[in-house]
């Protein structure tokens, strides 16, 4: 039986986590997809998750209240476990700035949120091929 990939999906908007969870389903059979609404969150899941197996992949949303996502990848990529962790920013911001600030801290890939679902899903299995295959 081919083993569940399991991507945390971090974002303070309830429906992008959906669409984002949906994108990935259509394509890919299997994943597990779990919501976290924000960086404290994803933080406190992971902590319980140390020692039994880290996700396959997070998705960050770079802004979202709290600990916004720049601050969640900084606390992720300077720990030696959780850094190991592939992250991908997934945020509304184009801005060649926040592009640039999220690799400094370590993300392994920044994505604009497209406009449409197909596009959503064009990404999500580019995503898939490479952290997930």
């Amino acid at each position: 039986m081919k083993r569940k990939h399991r991507i945390l999906i971090v974002d303070d908007d309830v429906d992008d986590r959906e669409i984002i969870r949906d994108a990935f389903e259509s394509k890919l059979d299997a994943v597990n997809c779990i919501f976290l609404e924000n960086g404290e969150r994803l933080l406190s899941y992971l902590e319980d998750l140390r020692d039994s197996g880290e996700p396959s992949l997070i998705m960050l949303d770079l802004n979202m209240p709290g600990k916004d996502g720049r601050e969640i990848l900084k606390a992720l990529k300077t720990d030696n476990y959780f850094r190991r962790i592939p992250t991908v920013v997934f945020t509304t911001s184009s801005s060649y700035r926040d592009r640039q600030a999220v690799y400094d801290l370590g993300a392994n890939c920044f994505v604009t949120k497209p406009d449409t679902f197909n596009k959503l899903v064009e990404l999500t299995n580019a995503i898939a091929l490479l952290w997930l295959e």
